[in-house]
């Protein structure tokens, strides 16, 4: 299922969209950076539950990668969303978000969505909080993982932020 919005057009990632994404979110400066194999398996075996934005010549600009939880299959995790600097400010994460839970809304039946935010990051704040009232769904905070659990030294806590529930006329 894609979707296409002025020159924007919103997919399935492919396995060649692999080293655009691991590019995209090396250069937030704000994502936890994994390795590029893991974004090229990412493309390949959670490309039905993300999303990415291509511009007008078909390369990606933004991503949205998630999975459904295996122990809530209605609850959709997004783990991971970025935009190219040169087009923050015009909407295309907000894009993304909306259509891939229409689209998990419709195909898999998701009711509900999380994600964890470190603190401080203001614009995954503003994103996900816009989302729950876009879509007149409920929002709740809690501290997912403690800094202490990390084994790699001083790290802020993620806050977890469930979204829902959904609905078909709400995910839209």
């Amino acid at each position: 299922m894609t979707a296409r919005s002025a020159d924007l057009l919103i997919d399935r990632p492919a396995v060649t969209d692999g080293a655009s994404l691991w590019r995209l979110a090396k250069d937030s400066k704000t994502l936890d950076l994994n390795s590029s194999y893991s974004y090229l398996l990412w493309c390949r075996d959670f490309a039905g539950t993300s999303a990415v934005a291509r511009g007008a010549d078909g390369e990606p600009v933004g991503f949205v990668t998630g999975y459904v939880r295996p122990d809530r299959p209605g609850t959709l995790l997004v783990w991971q969303v970025a935009v190219d600097s040169a087009h923050r400010g015009l909407g295309i994460a907000a894009a993304l978000l909306d259509g891939l839970t229409a689209r998990l809304t419709a195909e898999r039946g998701i009711t509900r969505v999380e994600t964890t935010i470190t603190p401080g990051n203001t614009a995954s704040e503003r994103l996900f909080t816009s989302f729950a009232a876009r879509h007149g769904a409920a929002l709740a905070r809690e501290v997912l993982f403690p800094a202490d659990l990390f084994p790699d030294g001083p790290h802020d806590p993620e806050v977890l932020y469930r979204i829902g529930p959904l609905t078909p006329t709400n995910a839209h």
